[in-house]
């Protein structure tokens, strides 16, 4: 099922977003939980894994093309975490376990992280054939998603990078913003015209707690989101102008929990009028997130994604309920300027929210009907 509404780009000359969109991530298929966890058991090589990965990402592609979205991902299937995986294969990063995980609200995730131990630099990196697998099996638009450079940073601070290495922080945030430079390119080369920057540190910035935090460990919480709009600037200023970028902001997605709460307000203006994206999905699926009204800062020629369908259970909204907050956003932003997806991925790490997967799939098919009677 193709619409007009799911097939149009919301951006003229763009790849995307879609007026029916997603943020990346899929829950993880029964096959490839049980292959990755022989792998883990060292009872399946690497070529076994990767066998189990390519037919289930196939499978996963011909689903999201049936259901009628343009935007086509491999649901992260090849990943552990939506940013982690990417990191650590970064020049100069290097896989450490930690003595506790991030600590979400009630729960806990896997106690690794990215250690920067030298310069950090970007020469190769095997997310470049993942997205060259999807661009392969699909007719449609593939969508690359990645973290943002702030993610190397905001987690850990200071001490996830090793002593002596950096004593000038300007130059770390300067070789990030580089090595990203660098990826963008990579991917732009390999077909790549759709890429996602995944970012929880600016929603994070708008909850007092967490900008107590940053505090207590020595950054300005005043200064970091300025500095890490700086990164994002270098790592994406000069990019062809036929690559879309767009950022996906986020308060946590662990197993249905969350970490972070507060409006958009604080960062709203540096968000759409410093960096140079093309498009945001932003979490509206709970009160947390706060209203609409940061939305007036959003300037013409940029797009927002709402994301007013939540990936954290399966209970699915009523279709009444998302027209009506859809009207509400377009009293703040120009409804052309708007599209729908829902708030975030259905599986950030490889655990997965609480939901079935046939409740996922309710939920897009429903983003694509709703996008075709709003828009189409």
């Amino acid at each position: 099922m193709t619409t007009l509404a799911s097939a149009q780009p919301a951006i003229a000359g763009k790849s995307g977003p879609f007026r029916a969109d997603q943020v990346g991530s899929l829950l993880r298929s029964q096959p490839l939980k049980e292959a990755r966890a022989a792998r883990a058991a060292g009872k399946l090589d690497d070529l076994g894994l990767r066998t189990v990965e390519d037919s289930e990402i196939k499978k996963l592609i011909a689903k999201q093309e049936a259901i009628g979205l343009q935007a086509i991902t491999d649901g992260e299937y090849r990943r552990s975490w939506w940013h982690y995986d990417f990191l650590w294969q970064l020049d100069g990063v290097t896989r450490v376990e930690l003595d506790q995980g991030i600590q979400f609200a009630g729960v806990q995730t896997k106690a690794e992280a990215p250690r920067v131990t030298g310069r950090i630099g970007f020469t190769t990196h095997p997310f470049i054939d993942h997205f060259k697998f999807v661009k392969a099996n699909t007719s449609r638009t593939p969508k690359m998603t990645i973290p943002s450079p702030s993610m190397l940073h905001y987690r850990g601070g200071r001490k996830l990078i090793n002593m002596g290495l950096y004593p000038d922080m300007s130059e770390y945030y300067q070789d990030l913003g580089q090595a990203y430079r660098n990826a963008v390119h990579a991917f732009y080369d390999a077909g790549c015209r759709y890429l996602q920057l995944d970012d929880v540190s600016f929603a994070y910035l708008c909850d007092p707690e967490q900008k107590q935090m940053l505090a207590e460990r020595g950054d300005d919480p005043d200064r970091q989101g300025e500095i890490y709009a700086g990164m994002v600037s270098a790592a994406i200023g000069g990019r062809p102008k036929d690559l879309l970028i767009t950022m996906h902001l986020c308060r946590g997605n662990f197993r249905s929990t969350f970490v972070a709460s507060g409006g958009y307000e604080p960062i709203a203006d540096l968000l759409f009028n410093t960096m140079p994206v093309d498009a945001y999905f932003m979490e509206w699926d709970t009160e947390r997130a706060g209203g609409f009204e940061p939305l007036r800062f959003l300037p013409k020629g940029k797009a927002v994604v709402l994301g007013l369908v939540t990936s954290k259970t399966g209970t699915l909204e009523k279709k009444d309920d998302i027209l009506r907050r859809i009207d509400e956003a377009a009293k703040y932003a120009p409804l052309e300027q708007l599209c729908l997806s829902p708030q975030c991925g259905f599986a950030s790490t490889e655990e997965g929210n609480t939901l079935a997967e046939d409740e996922q799939w309710r939920k897009l098919e429903m983003i694509v009907e709703i996008s075709r009677e709003v828009w189409g």
